[in-house]
């Protein structure tokens, strides 16, 4: 399984242009962050975790000449905003694009694009197929794709196990049994937003106390703040199997 890491930063605390902190000024490409998103390539699919504002740009930036579905996290809109896009997909494809979320997700999706769910179609409109999920396991191409419900302050969000990757973003609760989901992962991805305290994200200490909890070979984090510091020096603090992800980082993992 081939992991590329679209996007690790988010809206909250989005640089401008007036902006002097030691993150904007920054020449390392590691600070500069298009809205979180994976690409998970495994035999069976290639798909997305969340169609972000940055979509187009991650798949142009990518090559992704192929996409066979789209899991959605929640319907936030820095996770949702870059939906349009994938009709580049249907014309190369010919087909429609299957998307998974929750119902309440994909009802958000249809007042949001409704253009998109009109009984009258448009042409050249983006073309997809709806398919609601709940908190139980499903399959895509018959491979097993095992939902987490992460809490999102009070919003329940979904994060996704594909085998022995674990993909988890905008939360700060995860209950004991849903915890119990992702022990044994190879790979655990969390976000990590800042080092204060936020009402809805995992903090850098948070993050650090859950990886060391679920003891993975390795974690990344992702979702990143640029109020979160500089990659070169918060890297330094971090354990050592511990790891800030970065866009366009690839990762490799059995099964």
């Amino acid at each position: 399984m081939k992991i590329i890491f679209l996007g690790t930063g988010t809206s909250q605390g989005v640089p401008v242009i007036a902006c002097t902190c030691e993150v904007c000024k920054s020449l390392d490409y590691r600070d500069k962050r298009l809205r979180s998103s994976v690409l998970v390539e495994t035999p069976e699919f290639q798909l997305v975790i969340d169609t972000g504002p940055d979509f187009r740009q991650q798949m142009l930036n990518e090559r992704i000449q192929k996409l066979d579905a789209v899991l959605f996290t929640h319907a936030h809109k820095d996770h949702t905003a870059g939906l349009d896009d994938i009709r580049s997909f249907n014309f190369l494809q010919k087909k429609e694009m299957p998307i998974y979320g929750q119902e309440q997700t994909l009802e958000q999706l249809k007042t949001e694009f409704s253009y998109i769910f009109s009984d009258s179609k448009y042409p050249g409109i983006p073309q997809v197929s709806l398919n609601p999920i709940d908190n139980k396991p499903f399959n895509i191409n018959g491979r097993e794709i095992v939902p987490i419900e992460v809490m999102h302050h009070k919003l329940p969000v979904f994060g996704y196990r594909i085998g022995n990757f674990t993909y988890i973003t905008d939360a700060n609760f995860i209950a004991d049994e849903e915890k119990e989901k992702i022990k044994g992962s190879e790979i655990i991805v969390l976000n990590a937003l800042q080092k204060t305290e936020h009402i809805s994200h995992f903090t850098l200490d948070q993050a650090v106390s859950l990886a060391k909890e679920l003891n993975p070979k390795k974690a990344y984090f992702t979702h990143i703040s640029h109020k979160l510091g500089l990659h070169s020096l918060v890297s330094k603090e971090l354990p050592e199997n511990v790891h800030l992800a970065d866009d366009g980082l690839v990762i490799e993992i059995d099964n």
